[in-house]
């Protein structure tokens, strides 16, 4: 009987050591498509979606149900004029949580305008990592979408927490990029299909000249954020100074979507944060944040204070 009992303990901790990364909210808004459609597609390809996500081991790594990446996705579908194929808006946010508190950071706030795919009720969605192609770019589009922001949320979470440590998640999105389905309507995959898109997200996170993003973003969470409930005047000194070598990253290399990317989301955060710094603090951190983050400079000036 004890053995009996040991055995089902040890299947329970494997099953918790073995979890999937994601534990994600999957919504699918079909309101803008036409009543020629059945709306069960859409719900079906929610959860369907969700199913994708959340049962799919993306990486070797181990993850306990708590570990699990709280994150939502979006995706606003509207009709074309071809059968089953449909145009689409994809927003996309993660959180992580911060240590010794209840509050989860914004790590992901993006929304992806790129998207066509082709969907009946019940297809089964497939994705392999060595076929992202598959066999029609119109059907393989959506997962492979899909599986490239899952490694990017997975890739993005793992490097809050240890120095470059999301480096080979975010080269499997980069196969994805690299292999991604090409047809008619297919956009977003490469170079000049426009300077804010799925190439230039992860070429910006991977690019060896680019490669102090990623110790930034180390160093916000994990030396900043995750140090405000012991050590809040240290941790606030090591955002700004987080914030420096971004504001230093922008000047030598202005205009990259990973500078834009990293601010999405963060506005509220960063005004709570400094507005309980020094008097120094807060002309430093307004100063900065206003030359980097231009589209929420008012709130900036307007916050900290």
């Amino acid at each position: 009987m004890h053995k009996l009992l040991f055995i089902i303990f040890l299947f329970f901790i494997s099953i918790q050591l073995n979890a999937q990364e994601l534990k994600a909210r999957v919504t699918v808004n079909s309101s803008r498509v036409g009543n020629n459609v059945s709306k069960s597609a859409f719900q079906t390809l929610q959860t369907s979606l969700m199913n994708f996500l959340n049962n799919k081991k993306w990486t070797s790594d181990a993850y306990t149900q708590v570990e699990r990446i709280e994150c939502s996705f979006l995706l606003n579908v509207e009709s074309t004029d071809e059968l089953n194929v449909y145009k689409a808006s994809l927003s996309i946010q993660s959180a992580r949580p911060i240590f010794n508190s209840s509050y989860a950071s914004p790590i992901i706030n993006f929304k992806d305008d790129n998207i066509i795919f082709k969907y009946q009720e019940f297809q089964q969605l497939e994705f392999n990592d060595n076929r992202v192609t598959g066999s029609d770019p119109l059907v393989s589009n959506l997962t492979a979408i899909f599986a490239y922001y899952a490694y990017m949320v997975i890739g993005f979470d793992a490097t809050s927490f240890a120095s470059h440590g999301g480096e080979s998640i975010f080269q499997k999105a980069q196969n994805v990029v690299n292999n991604a389905p090409d047809g008619n309507g297919v956009a977003g995959w490469k170079s000049f299909d426009g300077i804010r898109n799925r190439y230039w997200l992860v070429e910006n996170i991977l690019n060896n000249r680019y490669a102090q993003v990623q110790d930034i973003y180390y160093e916000y969470y994990r030396k900043g954020l995750d140090k405000m409930y012991s050590e809040e005047k240290i941790a606030r000194v090591n955002v700004l100074a987080a914030l420096e070598k971004l504001d230093n990253f922008n000047t030598e290399n202005p205009n990259t979507m990973i500078n834009q990317f990293f601010f999405q989301g963060k506005s509220n955060e960063l005004i709570q944060l400094f507005s309980k710094g020094s008097p120094q603090e807060k002309t430093k951190a307004k100063e900065i944040l206003i030359r980097i983050d231009i589209t929420n400079a008012s709130k900036y000036k307007d916050g900290i204070k």
